[in-house]
Protein backbone atom coordinates (compact mmCIF):
# COMPACT_ATOMS: atom_id res chain seq x y z
CA UNK A 1 0.00 0.00 0.00
CA UNK A 2 1.25 3.50 -0.87
CA UNK A 3 0.60 5.82 2.06
CA UNK A 4 -0.04 9.48 1.31
CA UNK A 5 1.13 12.13 3.74
CA UNK A 6 -0.43 15.41 4.80
CA UNK A 7 0.67 18.11 7.20
CA UNK A 8 -1.30 20.68 9.19
CA UNK A 9 0.96 23.72 9.50
CA UNK A 10 0.21 26.78 11.62
CA UNK A 11 1.55 29.14 14.25
CA UNK A 12 0.41 26.86 17.04
CA UNK A 13 -2.47 27.63 19.47
CA UNK A 14 -4.67 27.56 16.37
CA UNK A 15 -6.45 24.23 16.59
CA UNK A 16 -3.72 21.78 15.62
CA UNK A 17 -4.53 19.54 18.60
CA UNK A 18 -8.21 19.65 17.67
CA UNK A 19 -7.49 18.60 14.10
CA UNK A 20 -5.24 15.83 15.38
CA UNK A 21 -8.00 14.47 17.57
CA UNK A 22 -10.70 14.76 14.91
CA UNK A 23 -8.67 13.19 12.12
CA UNK A 24 -7.46 10.43 14.43
CA UNK A 25 -11.00 9.05 14.51
CA UNK A 26 -10.74 8.09 10.84
CA UNK A 27 -9.76 4.47 10.21
CA UNK A 28 -7.98 5.69 7.08
CA UNK A 29 -5.45 7.88 8.91
CA UNK A 30 -2.40 7.38 11.11
CA UNK A 31 -2.49 10.78 12.78
CA UNK A 32 0.16 12.51 14.90
CA UNK A 33 0.50 15.76 16.82
CA UNK A 34 4.01 17.25 16.74
CA UNK A 35 5.66 14.00 15.67
CA UNK A 36 9.28 13.72 16.88
CA UNK A 37 9.01 17.21 18.35
CA UNK A 38 12.34 17.14 20.21
CA UNK A 39 14.09 16.51 16.90
CA UNK A 40 11.94 18.71 14.69
CA UNK A 41 11.69 21.87 16.78
CA UNK A 42 15.45 22.54 17.05
CA UNK A 43 15.81 21.52 13.40
CA UNK A 44 13.10 23.96 12.33
CA UNK A 45 14.67 26.86 14.21
CA UNK A 46 18.11 26.15 12.82
CA UNK A 47 16.74 25.85 9.30
CA UNK A 48 14.76 29.09 9.43
CA UNK A 49 17.72 30.98 10.84
CA UNK A 50 20.09 29.63 8.21
CA UNK A 51 22.16 27.61 10.68
CA UNK A 52 21.59 24.39 8.75
CA UNK A 53 21.18 23.83 5.03
CA UNK A 54 18.29 22.31 3.15
CA UNK A 55 20.17 19.09 2.37
CA UNK A 56 20.95 18.47 6.03
CA UNK A 57 17.36 19.20 7.01
CA UNK A 58 16.06 16.78 4.38
CA UNK A 59 18.40 14.09 5.67
CA UNK A 60 16.87 14.36 9.15
CA UNK A 61 13.31 14.50 7.84
CA UNK A 62 13.97 11.45 5.68
CA UNK A 63 14.96 9.51 8.81
CA UNK A 64 11.86 10.64 10.71
CA UNK A 65 8.78 11.66 8.75
CA UNK A 66 9.54 10.00 5.43
CA UNK A 67 10.44 6.75 7.16
CA UNK A 68 7.26 6.91 9.24
CA UNK A 69 5.13 7.40 6.12
CA UNK A 70 6.90 4.53 4.35
CA UNK A 71 6.17 2.07 7.13
CA UNK A 72 2.63 3.20 7.91
CA UNK A 73 -0.13 0.65 7.49
CA UNK A 74 -2.79 3.26 6.78
CA UNK A 75 -3.76 4.94 3.52
CA UNK A 76 -2.94 8.36 4.98
CA UNK A 77 -0.30 9.58 7.44
CA UNK A 78 -0.71 13.01 8.99
CA UNK A 79 1.14 15.28 11.38
CA UNK A 80 -0.51 18.35 12.88
CA UNK A 81 2.48 20.42 13.96
CA UNK A 82 3.38 24.09 13.97
CA UNK A 83 7.05 23.03 14.06
CA UNK A 84 6.85 21.82 10.46
CA UNK A 85 5.80 25.27 9.27
CA UNK A 86 9.47 26.18 8.83
CA UNK A 87 10.24 23.01 6.84
CA UNK A 88 7.58 23.00 4.12
CA UNK A 89 9.95 23.13 1.09
CA UNK A 90 11.92 20.15 2.37
CA UNK A 91 8.80 18.09 3.12
CA UNK A 92 7.23 18.98 -0.22
CA UNK A 93 10.33 17.80 -2.07
CA UNK A 94 10.79 14.61 -0.07
CA UNK A 95 7.11 13.67 -0.34
CA UNK A 96 5.92 14.93 -3.76
CA UNK A 97 2.33 13.84 -3.19
CA UNK A 98 2.02 15.32 0.30
CA UNK A 99 -0.68 17.89 0.98
CA UNK A 100 -0.58 20.86 3.36
CA UNK A 101 -3.36 22.52 5.35
CA UNK A 102 -2.50 26.06 6.43
CA UNK A 103 -4.53 26.43 9.62
CA UNK A 104 -4.87 29.99 10.88
CA UNK A 105 -6.54 31.65 13.83
CA UNK A 106 -6.98 35.29 14.77
CA UNK A 107 -3.48 36.29 15.85
CA UNK A 108 -4.78 38.24 18.81
CA UNK A 109 -6.20 35.02 20.25
CA UNK A 110 -3.04 33.09 19.43
CA UNK A 111 -0.79 35.64 21.13
CA UNK A 112 -3.01 35.80 24.20
CA UNK A 113 -3.12 32.01 24.45
CA UNK A 114 0.64 31.60 24.21
CA UNK A 115 1.31 34.45 26.62
CA UNK A 116 -1.17 33.49 29.33
CA UNK A 117 -1.21 29.70 29.02
CA UNK A 118 2.21 28.66 27.72
CA UNK A 119 4.34 31.56 28.85
CA UNK A 120 6.85 29.25 30.54
CA UNK A 121 7.68 27.52 27.27
CA UNK A 122 7.35 30.23 24.63
CA UNK A 123 9.84 33.12 24.33
CA UNK A 124 10.39 33.58 28.07
CA UNK A 125 13.24 35.97 28.81
CA UNK A 126 15.75 33.43 30.13
CA UNK A 127 15.31 30.81 27.41
CA UNK A 128 15.37 33.42 24.66
CA UNK A 129 18.59 34.88 26.05
CA UNK A 130 20.19 31.42 26.17
CA UNK A 131 19.40 30.70 22.52
CA UNK A 132 20.57 34.17 21.49
CA UNK A 133 23.88 33.67 23.32
CA UNK A 134 24.39 30.27 21.72
CA UNK A 135 23.81 31.60 18.22
CA UNK A 136 26.08 34.58 18.82
CA UNK A 137 28.96 32.47 20.17
CA UNK A 138 28.41 28.69 19.92
CA UNK A 139 31.99 27.97 21.03
CA UNK A 140 31.49 29.57 24.44
CA UNK A 141 27.77 28.82 24.76
CA UNK A 142 26.74 25.26 23.90
CA UNK A 143 23.36 24.57 22.35
CA UNK A 144 20.52 24.31 24.84
CA UNK A 145 18.76 20.96 25.22
CA UNK A 146 15.91 20.15 22.80
CA UNK A 147 13.19 21.38 25.14
CA UNK A 148 10.39 23.45 23.66
CA UNK A 149 11.13 26.52 25.76
CA UNK A 150 14.54 27.10 24.20
CA UNK A 151 13.81 26.65 20.52
CA UNK A 152 11.81 29.52 19.05
CA UNK A 153 13.13 31.39 16.00
CA UNK A 154 14.82 34.74 16.32
CA UNK A 155 14.87 37.26 13.45
CA UNK A 156 17.99 37.15 11.33
CA UNK A 157 20.13 40.20 10.71
CA UNK A 158 18.36 40.85 7.40
CA UNK A 159 14.93 40.87 9.03
CA UNK A 160 13.60 44.43 9.50
CA UNK A 161 12.50 43.39 13.00
CA UNK A 162 15.96 42.22 14.08
CA UNK A 163 17.04 45.48 15.71
CA UNK A 164 13.76 46.04 17.52
CA UNK A 165 13.50 42.41 18.64
CA UNK A 166 16.35 42.83 21.10
CA UNK A 167 14.15 45.23 23.07
CA UNK A 168 10.93 43.25 22.80
CA UNK A 169 9.18 41.80 25.81
CA UNK A 170 7.73 38.30 25.78
CA UNK A 171 4.34 39.30 24.35
CA UNK A 172 5.98 41.26 21.54
CA UNK A 173 8.20 38.29 20.66
CA UNK A 174 5.10 36.11 20.45
CA UNK A 175 3.36 38.62 18.19
CA UNK A 176 6.39 38.65 15.89
CA UNK A 177 6.38 34.85 15.81
CA UNK A 178 2.73 34.71 14.73
CA UNK A 179 3.31 37.13 11.87
CA UNK A 180 6.60 35.58 10.78
CA UNK A 181 5.52 31.94 10.78
CA UNK A 182 2.41 32.75 8.75
CA UNK A 183 4.53 34.74 6.29
CA UNK A 184 6.84 31.77 5.87
CA UNK A 185 3.93 29.36 5.38
CA UNK A 186 2.24 31.58 2.79
CA UNK A 187 5.44 32.01 0.80
CA UNK A 188 6.32 28.32 0.90
CA UNK A 189 2.86 27.15 -0.15
CA UNK A 190 2.66 29.73 -2.94
CA UNK A 191 5.40 27.77 -4.69
CA UNK A 192 3.35 24.55 -4.74
CA UNK A 193 0.48 23.58 -7.05
CA UNK A 194 -2.91 24.70 -5.74
CA UNK A 195 -3.98 21.06 -5.51
CA UNK A 196 -1.42 20.49 -2.77
CA UNK A 197 -2.46 23.09 -0.22
CA UNK A 198 -5.55 24.42 1.51
CA UNK A 199 -6.11 27.60 3.54
CA UNK A 200 -8.32 27.06 6.59
CA UNK A 201 -9.47 29.48 9.29
CA UNK A 202 -10.15 27.85 12.64
CA UNK A 203 -13.15 30.12 13.19
CA UNK A 204 -14.74 29.03 9.90
CA UNK A 205 -14.08 25.37 10.65
CA UNK A 206 -15.90 25.67 13.96
CA UNK A 207 -18.87 27.50 12.48
CA UNK A 208 -19.52 25.78 9.15
CA UNK A 209 -20.18 22.08 8.42
CA UNK A 210 -19.42 22.88 4.79
CA UNK A 211 -15.89 23.96 5.69
CA UNK A 212 -15.36 20.76 7.67
CA UNK A 213 -16.56 18.70 4.73
CA UNK A 214 -14.24 20.63 2.44
CA UNK A 215 -11.28 19.67 4.62
CA UNK A 216 -12.09 15.98 4.36
CA UNK A 217 -12.69 16.25 0.62
CA UNK A 218 -9.31 17.93 0.18
CA UNK A 219 -7.62 15.05 2.00
CA UNK A 220 -9.67 12.43 0.13
CA UNK A 221 -11.15 11.14 3.39
CA UNK A 222 -14.67 9.93 3.99
CA UNK A 223 -16.76 12.49 5.86
CA UNK A 224 -19.57 11.86 8.35
CA UNK A 225 -21.88 14.58 9.65
CA UNK A 226 -21.00 13.79 13.26
CA UNK A 227 -17.39 14.84 12.64
CA UNK A 228 -18.40 18.50 12.72
CA UNK A 229 -19.19 18.36 16.44
CA UNK A 230 -15.52 17.64 17.17
CA UNK A 231 -14.58 21.05 15.82
CA UNK A 232 -17.05 22.95 17.98
CA UNK A 233 -15.08 23.10 21.22
CA UNK A 234 -11.42 23.82 22.06
CA UNK A 235 -8.88 21.05 22.69
CA UNK A 236 -5.42 21.03 24.30
CA UNK A 237 -6.63 23.47 26.93
CA UNK A 238 -4.40 23.42 30.00
CA UNK A 239 -6.19 26.47 31.43
CA UNK A 240 -9.88 26.84 30.51
CA UNK A 241 -9.87 30.62 30.51
CA UNK A 242 -9.79 33.32 27.88
CA UNK A 243 -8.34 36.82 28.08
CA UNK A 244 -8.75 39.69 25.69
CA UNK A 245 -5.68 41.77 24.98
CA UNK A 246 -5.26 44.87 27.10
CA UNK A 247 -4.70 48.26 25.48
CA UNK A 248 -0.92 48.01 25.58
CA UNK A 249 -0.89 44.52 24.09
CA UNK A 250 -3.40 45.51 21.43
CA UNK A 251 -1.18 48.39 20.34
CA UNK A 252 1.93 46.21 20.37
CA UNK A 253 0.25 43.52 18.32
CA UNK A 254 -1.03 46.01 15.77
CA UNK A 255 2.44 47.50 15.35
CA UNK A 256 4.20 44.17 14.95
CA UNK A 257 1.60 41.93 13.31
CA UNK A 258 -1.18 44.21 12.05
CA UNK A 259 -0.30 43.72 8.40
CA UNK A 260 -0.48 39.94 8.71
CA UNK A 261 -3.77 40.23 10.59
CA UNK A 262 -5.15 42.11 7.62
CA UNK A 263 -3.60 39.74 5.09
CA UNK A 264 -5.27 36.75 6.72
CA UNK A 265 -8.66 38.45 6.80
CA UNK A 266 -8.99 39.30 10.48
CA UNK A 267 -8.51 43.06 10.64
CA UNK A 268 -12.22 43.73 10.10
CA UNK A 269 -13.24 41.20 12.76
CA UNK A 270 -13.61 42.03 16.43
CA UNK A 271 -11.51 40.10 18.91
CA UNK A 272 -13.77 37.39 20.31
CA UNK A 273 -14.12 35.53 23.60
CA UNK A 274 -13.71 31.74 23.71
CA UNK A 275 -16.37 29.92 25.71
CA UNK A 276 -15.18 26.68 27.36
Amino acid sequence: MSTRAFFVVSSGRSGTAMLHKALSTSDEVEMHHEYMVQVVQPLAVRRHMGLIGSAAAKHILAETHVAAVHYSEKAHWGDSSNKLSWLIPELAELLPQAKFIHLVRDGRKVASSYFHKLGDECYDNRSTAILRAHIADPQRNPAPPPEKKYWWPLPSGSDPAAAAFAGYGQFERIAWHWAEINRVILEALAGLPATRHMFLRLEDLRNSPGVARGLYDFLNLHYRDEYFSMFARPHNVNRPEDRLLDETQRAQFETIAGRMLERLGYSSRDEYVVNY
